[in-house]
């Protein structure tokens, strides 16, 4: 049997990386309940966004690996939600406020991205299937919010977008396995996702697309 790549420090995540944890809800809240200001919604609707989109991505990733589901276990993450929801509320309309979706949402992707794959960690789940998890916990909320709110998801987007999860996720659960400590794992994979993200709004990085054919004439 493989043993778990995190050790006894990351059986209860919350606990170890609380900071983090409770961040990256807070930082995708505040990206569904940005989405729901572009939309002019009302604030019970910003709260519903925020929710989605701040708790979606963990939801699927613990009932994928069999783990209670987060906030039902503890009522803060919906708290912060709501939170986040009523502050941009009561912060009206403002012209940086797409501009700070963009960037929170890098923020969140890398930062999840950690999260997901040290909670899959926990639960003695492979490294492959630890990377996907971090990828699902940081990318699936952002792609429902797309949706509800009538915007493109942000698998369908050419720049560097999904790859800042992947790369964060990847980053941690190489590090951990040559047994780097935790937290000096988790700064670097952070940054590093951010990094690749930040590359892509400012400078548009992406992958290369599909070639097409070449004319024959």
């Amino acid at each position: 049997m493989l043993e778990p790549i995190a050790g006894a420090d990351l059986v209860r995540p919350a606990a170890v990386l609380p900071l983090l944890d409770f961040a990256g809800v807070a930082v995708f809240a505040a990206t569904g309940a940005l989405a729901a200001a572009r939309e002019k919604h009302d604030v019970l609707t910003f709260a519903f966004f925020a929710a989605v989109t701040g708790m979606g991505g963990g939801t699927l990733r613990d009932l994928l690996i069999g783990a209670p589901v987060f906030w039902v276990q503890d009522w803060r993450y919906v708290a912060v939600c709501m939170v986040a929801a009523v502050g941009f509320w009561m912060l009206g309309a403002r012209s940086w406020r797409f501009r700070a979706l963009l960037w929170l949402d890098a923020v969140g992707l890398a930062a999840y991205g950690v999260m997901g794959a040290a909670k899959a960690a926990s639960y003695g789940v492979t490294p492959l299937i630890c990377i996907v998890m971090g990828v699902l916990t940081a990318c699936f909320g952002g792609i429902v919010r797309d949706v509800l709110a009538h915007q493109p998801s942000i698998l369908l987007r050419r720049e560097l977008n999904i790859t800042a999860a992947l790369v964060s996720a990847a980053l941690f659960v190489g590090l951990k396995a040559v047994s780097l400590p935790t937290w000096p794992a988790v700064a670097v994979a952070v940054v590093a996702g951010f990094g690749v993200r930040a590359g892509a709004l400012k400078w548009g990085w992406s992958l290369p697309a599909f070639p097409t054919a070449a004319s024959r004439y």
